[in-house]
């Protein structure tokens, strides 16, 4: 399906032809009639699938189809890094339609506030913002909201996960009763389908299976010792065919400390993490987008907060606690029908929750032996854990 096919308006099919887009992605191809005829949406899919050009491209059309130009629409998103990347997108999508955006999100300086600040009261069309800094310009009572249509809730399960509910309830008994309200969400656990009863109206319902990693991933596992990943993790990137690498740790203290040794490595490494200024944050994405850094280190706010092409390599370095976390974090890499690697350590506590990756993308991977000089490695025995985890628990409850 093209987005010909959606009768958008002139001015929003000149923007999509200039960003390359031709052929509507399934998320899109579902979504977009939906919003056009002003229902509400509750549309469950993984990052990569176009969800923002999905509520972008309808929004679009029905401002400019609206008779007077006023604030239309409100997106609320888990990180400064995402709401930037969906201001950005907006930008290139309006570029022939005039159509204004703010973002707004916090971490920056007092000039950073007024500047957010004016903007909101002179008006624009679209304001992308975080929860917190949305909330705290809304009370200021000087943001003219009354005209409000559209309400877009993007990643609505990392904004939960972040503690955001609160500050989202909030914001929306500031908002018009009466609007278009549509939520999109990577997962379903039940805390987003209880939000969507509160804030949505008789919503259409999406649901995008989880996609399997792209063919064009090439996965590969490690059992390794704690010990043992670091060495091997220097082995790896030693490696000169993988020029642009992103690295998973499990915390911030274990992305501070990948960081210092990896410091003493010839490659050019930044640590990505919520201490580092908002500045800070933005020129090492800059960087690792401009390829100025080869290898950048995050938690799994970056698995759902970057969409570079071009990444050759992904490394958990630790076995993310959510098996669908896998899939986001892998999904990095072989975007747009390019290649890739990831590659993933597995410790002895973690075994069991790589078992559950392998039931999820419906596979057992083959464990790649550690080179000779790291010594032996754990014998992976997922079930056997899984038995363990079962007896621990078993115990727990009979006390």
């Amino acid at each position: 399906m093209t987005f010909t096919d959606f009768n958008l308006h002139p001015l929003v099919l000149d923007g999509i032809s200039a960003m390359g887009y031709s052929k509507a992605t399934p998320i899109q191809e579902q979504s977009i009639p939906i919003i056009l005829e002003g229902k509400d949406l509750i549309a469950c899919a993984q990052t990569g699938t176009g969800k923002t050009a999905a509520y972008l491209l309808p929004t679009m059309h029905q401002i400019l189809s609206s008779k007077s130009r006023h604030l239309n629409a409100l997106i609320l998103a888990p990180t400064r890094e995402l709401a930037q990347q969906i201001d950005q997108q907006a930008e290139g999508l309006s570029y022939f339609a005039g159509i204004s955006s703010i973002p707004v999100y916090g971490g920056g300086d007092g000039f950073a506030w007024e500047q957010q600040k004016k903007a909101m009261e002179q008006g624009a069309d679209i304001i992308i913002a975080t929860p917190g800094r949305l909330l705290s310009q809304l009370q200021s009572k000087k943001v003219n909201i009354d005209h409000l249509q559209h309400l877009i809730l993007d990643e609505a399960d990392r904004m939960l996960d972040m503690g955001f509910y609160d500050d989202i309830v909030r914001i929306i008994s500031y908002l018009p009763k009466k609007r278009q309200t549509l939520m999109f969400s990577a997962t379903m656990p039940p805390k987003i389908r209880s939000l969507a009863k509160q804030i949505l109206h008789h919503p259409v319902e999406i649901n995008l299976a989880l996609s399997k990693p792209a063919a064009g991933v090439n996965q590969i596992a490690y059992n390794t010792f704690d010990n043992q990943k670091l060495p091997l993790l220097k082995h790896i990137l030693a490696d000169a065919q993988f020029s642009s690498v992103i690295i998973f740790a499990s915390t911030k203290d274990h992305v501070k400390q990948l960081d210092r040794e990896l410091q003493k490595l010839p490659l050019g490494v930044k640590a990505f993490h919520s201490d580092l200024e908002q500045d800070t944050r933005e020129e090492i994405m800059r960087d690792f987008k401009n390829r100025k850094l080869n290898v950048l280190i995050g938690t799994d706010v970056l698995s759902r907060g970057i969409d570079i092409e071009g990444i050759s390599l992904v490394v958990n370095y630790d076995v993310p606690p959510d098996a669908e976390d896998y899939i986001h974090r892998i999904g990095r890499t072989a975007r747009a029908a390019t290649t890739g690697t990831a590659i993933t350590f597995i410790n002895e506590k973690d075994q069991f929750r790589f078992g559950k990756i392998e039931q999820l993308i419906d596979r057992v991977l083959p464990k790649t032996a550690l080179p000779e000089s790291m010594g032996e490695a754990p014998v992976y025995e997922p079930q056997k854990k899984r038995e363990t985890h079962f007896k621990k628990n078993f115990s727990n409850k009979k006390r």
